[in-house]
């Protein structure tokens, strides 16, 4: 049977067009090719025939131009080794040279936002993405429902109403690449609703609020006491972005009072309360706050990741939203901002079997631990210094004394210790009092750098 194109070979891409017929033009490529290093030395060529067939041209004139760049020295030709690319230096393209030096890396990384990376569960993650590549129908392969996998769906629904009081509906939870995956996809959604200005807290990341106003919307800083967010001024923004559960970065959970009053509002104004639940199931001094999204599944649209119980590099999220703006978040999503289906069947099986349980918990007992002896370790070495938000969460607030945040940050900055203030996070235009602070995520160091990283936060404290 002959061999057909399809079969021939290995692929190599060149056009051999020029003004000196086919056997120049492919001699010129070939040798344009092994200059700037598309073909690495030592590499095997095709054989005359094979690449003849997949150029369209004479056997004969790939053997000549095969042998025109033998002769050259740009190839080599041995019997029973083919022809390959000769051992010789690559000539990089000509232009001045640059040099990126990358920035150098800090000793410590106490900045928050991300957990332990050297604890993720690559043993128990691995043996669940077996399973669930076994299990999985061939259908699963394809580009499916925008909503994400059925399968995930269907275990997140199960595990929010049991772990976070979420009142969820496969049918209405869509999946996302992380939250920010999720405010990409709501920002324009809202915009096309009306919304014109999304109410948020006074502090939180810029990132955030850039997705925001990427897609149009404006954004306004809300006022804060000891008892959280005060959600007294909202009236005509049709949105607002809040942080219940663990407010971020202060650490208060929002006050079950405001809590129903931001509910009531919503309710009152047809506006949409967006609910980023980001490190809910890590509280220690009690049982975790439940989600907003139960007093109102109308009006709450509940965004969560496994950005910290897991890591942020698996780029997993999803929302729970109201049916309507689920099927609109569903028609703007298309198939759009996927994400992987194998990372999708991997956690609905490490849901199900009870793995991210069992991962959740052990993180808990470690991050407990360590916010114990950060709080500690400042009562004793810094007794100005008061530990702050430390009920839950994987990052700590240190209250500085009054008009010392720059000079401390700095000092960290010496030391080779990333670390951000308080006011690296406030909203530009929010009016709360100025507090001096310091923002420590104590879950980002593995367990073998965490004492270091605390040592030389002490040192640099007031």
């Amino acid at each position: 049977m002959a061999e057909s194109w399809a079969t021939l070979g290995v692929d190599l891409h060149l056009e051999p067009a020029g003004p000196g017929g086919l056997r120049r033009g492919l001699t010129d490529a070939l040798r344009d090719a092994v200059r700037t290093g598309r073909l690495a030395p030592g590499t095997r060529l095709p054989s005359s025939r094979a690449l003849a067939a997949d150029l369209g041209i004479a056997r004969n004139t790939v053997a000549e131009a095969y042998a025109d760049l033998v002769a050259e020295g740009w190839l080599t030709a041995r019997q029973g080794s083919g022809t390959r690319v000769a051992e010789r230096a690559v000539v990089p393209p000509s232009g001045p040279a640059r040099h990126h030096r990358a920035p150098a890396r800090p000793l410590h990384n106490l900045v928050p936002g991300t957990p332990d990376l050297a604890a993720f569960p690559r043993a128990e993650w691995t043996r669940a993405a077996r399973r669930a590549l076994a299990a999985a129908p061939n259908d699963a392969l394809g580009y499916g429902d925008p909503r994400g996998r059925p399968e995930l769906r269907t275990a997140l629904a199960g595990y929010l109403a049991r772990a976070r009081g979420v009142r969820a509906d496969p049918e209405n939870t869509v999946i996302t690449a992380g939250f920010s995956g999720a405010l990409r996809l709501l920002g324009p959604v809202l915009r096309a609703r009306g919304v014109r200005t999304v109410a948020s807290e006074p502090y939180g990341l810029d990132l955030y609020r850039g997705l925001l106003e990427n897609a149009g919307l404006a954004t306004s800083a809300l006022a804060y006491d000891e008892l959280g967010t005060e959600p007294s001024p909202l009236g005509t923004e049709g949105a607002v972005l809040l942080t219940p559960a663990h407010q971020f970065p202060m650490g208060l959970p929002l006050h079950p009072d405001r809590r129903a009053a931001v509910v009531d509002w919503a309710r009152r104004t047809g506006a949409l309360v967006l609910e980023d639940d980001y490190d809910g199931e890590f509280r220690y001094d009690r049982q975790p706050v439940g989600a907003l999204q139960g007093l109102d599944p109308d009006r709450v649209a509940y965004l969560g990741t496994a950005s910290k119980s897991l890591a942020p590099g698996i780029r997993l999220g999803w929302m729970v939203l109201p049916p309507d703006l689920a099927e609109e978040v569903t028609a703007a999503k298309g198939h759009s901002d996927t994400v992987g289906v194998l990372e999708q069947l991997t956690l609905a099986e490490f849901l199900t079997s009870g793995a991210y349980d069992r991962q959740v918990r052990s993180a808990r007992l470690r991050y407990r631990r360590r916010r114990d002896a950060l709080a500690a370790a400042v009562a004793d070495r810094a007794p100005a210094v008061r530990v702050t938000g430390i009920a839950a969460g994987l990052h700590a607030v240190l209250r500085l004394p009054p008009g010392t945040e720059p000079a401390v940050v700095q000092a960290a900055a010496w030391q080779g210790l990333a670390l951000h203030g308080l006011s690296y996070y406030r909203h530009p235009k929010s009016t709360a009092d100025h507090l001096d602070a310091l923002v420590v995520g104590y879950g980002t160091p593995s367990d073998s750098a965490w004492p270091a990283a605390l040592e030389a936060l002490c040192r640099v404290l007031p």
